[in-house]
């Protein structure tokens, strides 16, 4: 349903500006044909008929500055949505470089546990290795460990 245009413009704006783009569209070269149009007939420009056309034109009128606003709005709804569309194409790629990053620091973050992991195995071997050996030590001198009373 279209929507019901309730926007009232007295004569004076709606001649005035009808006026001032006939005026800039006559300025221009054009053929008489073209200027017919734009002026309109040149006839006795009063009476209850003429009436009705000046109401008339002045209802074409408001439309077609509510149809230009519409065509303005819609040229810079398309802007933003370029806008949009740039940054959105930007954010992907962003997002991606962020993936590949945090994979590579994943990766990297788990060899350096596996390696403080081999390190602390590593430690507590040699350390289980002294034990025994000081245990293997103690047995073949027969010597009792130190605190243990001999019989």
């Amino acid at each position: 349903m279209p929507p019901k245009f309730k926007r009232h413009l007295n004569d004076d704006e709606v001649t005035g500006s009808v006026k001032s783009e006939r005026r800039n569209l006559l300025e221009e070269d054009s053929d008489e044909e073209e200027d017919f149009f734009l002026r309109g007939p040149s006839g006795p420009r009063f009476g209850p008929r003429n009436d009705k056309i000046r109401h008339v034109q002045n209802q074409v009128d408001e439309v077609i500055d509510v149809m230009q606003e519409n065509i303005t709005k819609v040229i810079e709804r398309g802007e933003r949505l370029d806008d949009l569309q740039d940054k959105s194409d930007s954010l992907s790629d962003n997002a991606a470089a962020f993936s590949k990053r945090a994979k590579h620091l994943r990766r990297q973050m788990w060899w350096r546990d596996c390696k403080m992991k081999a390190i602390i195995a590593m430690v507590v071997v040699i350390l289980l290795l002294v034990i025994i050996r000081n245990g293997i030590f103690w047995r073949k001198q027969r010597i009792p460990p130190p605190g243990i009373a001999v019989v």
